[in-house]
């Protein structure tokens, strides 16, 4: 009976889970095309055929739950892989003149979403800086648990998640952030969670490290292996020197940093100081956080970026790191 309580219990997660944080394997965007008069059926198959959905039973019932079947809106979409099942059920049957599409690109500030939501002339503008300051607020007034156990003062930075949004035009600028705190929530998923307490780590550490990756190489793979280089620096008590944090203080990107940009004075400056930095420096995607929470093993020591190309050049010693520098141009 245990056997089978247990059984039916596991079934019941994991349905639950593919109904509200699946997602399917395309990696690009496409254009998805909804026909006026076309079935629910119809739809969720062509979604799960093109890989935009786990499962198309996942998909219908959503719709059903949600009491969405007959709110499907005929038009052209752009969809990825990335998104949820929630996500393209409320893309589908969210009438477009009545929102505005905004896209917040992953390594973004919230000083640099703020100013697009300006751009986009939604209302909730005039008090998002005052409020991305107010983390206890948020953790207050809607319990979330991911904002548990930060330091006083913290603001949202690295908490506000990178994607493509639709929001009303009045919405106000509490609506705006809450929005994106309920996608984070989302994409925390117990799985990451776990992980995260296992290593002892809390997920304010976990978003920090993660925002740094996020700005200092492209790959997924080079980020895993990023994350490895900068853990092992924080456990041998080194400096991560992180060009990403020179960047965040002054403002700018440059392909080589001044050795007067590495002496700023600043708790932001990893050359100067240990460890990680206060907080983020940057709103991170899935991408990132997961590098950061399962780094790759490796035995490199440094990296570069090549400048003309962007790919990152690894080295296991200082020397064979130096001629590197040398080798392209840094």
């Amino acid at each position: 009976m245990l056997i089978l309580l247990a059984v039916v219990i596991g079934g019941f997660y994991y349905f639950y889970n593919q109904v509200y944080y699946s997602h399917g394997n395309y990696a690009e965007k496409k254009i998805f095309k909804i026909k006026k008069g076309e079935g629910n059926a119809g739809i969720a198959t062509r979604l799960k055929n093109e890989n935009l959905i786990s499962g198309k039973i996942y998909f219908y019932y959503y719709l059903r739950k949600n009491k969405l079947t007959n709110k499907i809106l005929p038009g052209e979409y752009e969809f990825s892989g990335k998104l949820t099942i929630p996500e393209i059920a409320h893309i589908i049957t969210q009438k477009k003149d009545d929102s505005i599409k905004v896209t917040f690109p992953e390594g973004w500030t919230t000083k640099e979403m703020e100013l697009r939501i300006k751009n986009n002339e939604l209302s909730g503008t005039d008090k998002f800086s005052e409020l991305v300051k107010s983390a206890d607020y948020f953790k207050e007034t809607y319990n979330y648990d991911f904002l548990d156990n930060l330091p006083e003062g913290a603001s949202l930075e690295g908490f506000l998640f990178p994607d493509t949004y639709f929001f009303a035009k009045n919405i106000t600028a509490e609506g705006i952030i809450k929005k994106m705190l309920d996608n984070f929530d989302r994409k925390l998923s117990d799985d990451l969670n776990g992980e995260i307490k296992r290593q002892g780590k809390s997920i304010y550490e976990i978003m920090t490290m993660a925002s740094i990756i996020e700005n200092e190489v492209r790959t997924e793979d080079d980020r895993k292996t990023i994350s490895d280089i900068f853990w092992g620096r924080i456990r041998t008590g080194q400096p991560l020197q992180s060009c990403a944090t020179l960047a965040y203080i002054l403002g700018v990107n440059k392909k080589q940093y001044s050795f007067e940009d590495t002496r700023v004075n600043s708790p932001y400056n990893t050359y100067l100081n240990k460890g990680l930095p206060p907080g983020p420096i940057s709103n991170s995607g899935l991408i990132s956080i997961k590098a950061a929470i399962y780094p790759i093993k490796t035995d490199y020591n440094y990296f570069l970026s090549d400048p003309e190309t962007g790919q990152t050049i690894f080295s296991k010693t200082i020397e064979e790191h130096n001629a590197n520098k040398v080798k392209y141009g840094l």
